[in-house]
């Protein structure tokens, strides 16, 4: 067991890393978004502590990116979304989407994660997909989706796969996620032909893997045209608003149109950010602390930064005894 003093040493030395992997990072050319050769050669600092047990938070926010004179937030977008971006600093993992046209606000010196994906670019050539993180990134990929419709098809919305070294040699798949939007017959049957999609990779993908899924799914479980139950099952994925907020009770499936009002909903509301995870033999996550972040992402009138409240919680994770687990298995 550690001593108080051990801990504090600990402590003491990763924060003393990170602040110098992050002042080299900054005083130099070298930009942490593609997960650069350097970045990689440090993250041996950030992952010193061999901890069988710990704890991360994650969030996951629609930052209505798209250029101002057709984004529905209501504030001016550079300075709200690089207020954005030092806000998002409280959390460890960040997934965001619609992250479009200001990235260089996102990124920019307020923001403090030392790993942030490199950004696809503008509408139409980014998926506005990226992902921030204290932890190393140790891969990402993006993948397209195959059907769309509308407003959709103008860029290559889809969802990004990747590696996030939580503890030394020890791994959680990531999924950040931008579903088809709108609930016509036409955009929701594309939209469940991307959840397929979705699902189908994870099964090829993310074999044996523990794994968070985060994002704007654009979809509910009460709107009967939608089909995350398919995504829940066939992947084992747990919704964590489901089982922390709604007492484990899934929504009953209705045909009427979901609310299009998503900056009035509360916590006790299905929203389409959702957070969605499942262990692993290896690794055992425990999430808790769901919040619909109504207030930290508003400005000092009460007025959200974007057209979307972002979800966030907590994950315990526990490395398991595999040989346990797998003696167990035998019997």
């Amino acid at each position: 067991m550690l001593t108080v003093s051990n801990k504090k040493n600990r402590y003491i030395k990763q924060t003393l890393s990170v602040l110098f992997i992050f002042f080299c990072l900054r005083a130099g050319s070298v930009s942490t978004g593609d997960f650069s050769a350097f970045a990689k050669s440090m993250q041996f600092a950030f992952l010193s502590d061999t901890s069988s047990s710990g704890s991360f938070s994650v969030i996951t926010y629609n930052i209505a990116g798209l250029p101002g004179i057709i984004s529905s937030a209501m504030t001016e977008r550079e300075s709200s979304i690089t207020e954005i971006g030092k806000r998002l600093n409280a959390f460890d993992i960040v997934h965001v989407q619609e992250d479009f046209s200001y990235n260089d606000d996102l990124y920019s010196i307020e923001n403090m994660h030392p790993f942030r994906s490199v950004t696809k670019g503008n509408v139409p050539f980014g998926d506005g997909l990226n992902t921030l993180s204290k932890y190393p990134v140790t891969e990402i990929t993006r993948i397209s989706w195959q059907d769309c419709t509308g407003a959709d098809c103008l860029t290559p919305k889809g969802f990004s796969y990747s590696r996030i070294e939580i503890a030394r040699n020890h791994f959680i798949d990531f999924y950040n996620v931008h579903a088809n939007a709108f609930n016509d017959t036409e955009a929701a049957a594309a939209r469940r032909n991307n959840i397929r999609q979705l699902s189908d990779y994870i099964k090829t993908h993310s074999q044996g893997h523990a794994v968070v899924v985060m994002g704007d799914l654009n979809a509910h479980y009460s709107f009967y045209h939608d089909n995350l139950n398919t995504l829940l099952t066939d992947n084992s994925l747990t919704d964590t608003w489901v089982s922390l907020q709604n007492n484990g009770s899934m929504p009953i499936a209705l045909t009427q149109t979901p609310e299009k009002n998503i900056l009035g909903l509360n916590a006790s509301t299905e929203t389409i950010d959702k957070i969605l995870y499942r262990s692993s033999n290896e690794i055992l996550l425990k999430p808790s602390e769901y919040k619909l972040e109504r207030q930290l992402f508003n400005t000092a009138t009460g007025i959200p930064l974007s057209d979307h409240h972002p979800v966030s919680l907590s994950f315990a994770w526990t490395l398991q005894d595999q040989t346990k687990n797998h003696v167990a298995s035998i019997d």
